[in-house]
């Protein structure tokens, strides 16, 4: 009988470890899970440039096709070039002024040539041919959301946004808005994760408090038993969804083998 009590207080320490592991390994998963996606991101953001070779409606065509890495999803700035600007001292030309005029989201793409959607800014002229359309060199900010969790795990999954920002900083494509801050934001209630995911009125605004160029919102979802990491990119310009990606979830020996350098060891 005295022995009793001591049983239970193991049992009762197991219980309570046991969902801690299980959290951690969940977000090991989909933070391994991420790594294995994150070219795909890297490759729709390579810098290009090129010229509007057409306009239909709120239609532009550029001559940035499939062969030159044009892809569904993209968001190209859409701008006029202008006067020239010229050295103080030499009076030599140094480049040309430029007005943005909008973006160009691509939806269909061919072998030489892509159509996008146009999203003016207010107050500009309509594109025409010959006017410039790029992806930047620069680092593309953005800002990823906490994980919205669709599964009935319901794991503590806090840290997956902070290794997700691991992966696409260390790609050198992407400059990431400390997740810290972005998570602060969700958690007061003045943005929820849902409406940067549906309300495209809504992604814009909190889009502005960052200045970013867009949001990735990762979820995690459950069908047939295979639970899977559905990553979707949300325009800054528009809030709305230009391409997502799903994968299942890696094994979790595959997760730990992927763990990061600055991370501890699980522990049995």
């Amino acid at each position: 009988m005295r022995r009793a009590p001591a049983a239970l207080c193991l049992a009762a320490a197991w219980l309570l470890a046991a969902p801690a592991t299980t959290a951690a390994a969940l977000a090991d998963r989909v933070g391994a899970t991420f790594t294995l996606m994150a070219s795909q991101f890297v490759e729709a953001f390579q810098p290009v440039e090129g010229l509007v070779v057409g306009v239909d409606g709120d239609l532009v065509y550029v001559d940035i096709g499939e062969g030159r890495g044009a892809r569904v999803g993209q968001e190209l700035v859409v701008y006029r070039k202008g006067a020239e600007f010229h050295h103080p001292l030499t009076g030599k030309p140094l480049g040309r002024y430029e007005d943005v005029l909008g973006w160009a989201q691509i939806r269909r793409v061919q072998a030489r040539f892509s159509e996008a959607r146009f999203v003016p800014v207010q107050g500009q002229p309509r594109p025409q041919a010959e006017d410039g359309v790029r992806i930047t060199r620069g680092r593309i900010k953005v800002a990823i959301t906490p994980v919205l969790d669709l599964t009935r795990q319901k794991s503590d999954l806090r840290r997956v946004p902070f290794m997700l920002a691991t992966v696409l900083e260390r790609s050198r494509r992407f400059q990431v808005i400390d997740p810290l801050t972005v998570g602060d934001v969700f958690a007061s209630g003045e943005a929820r994760v849902e409406e940067v995911l549906a309300l495209p009125e809504r992604a814009v605004r909190v889009s502005r408090r960052f200045e970013v160029s867009g949001w990735i919102v990762p979820v995690l979802l459950e069908r047939r038993g295979v639970t899977y990491l559905d990553v979707t990119w949300i325009s800054a310009v528009s809030g709305t969804a230009l391409f997502s990606h799903r994968e299942a979830l890696v094994p979790a020996s595959s997760a730990e083998a992927q763990r990061f350098p600055w991370e501890p060891g699980v522990e049995d």
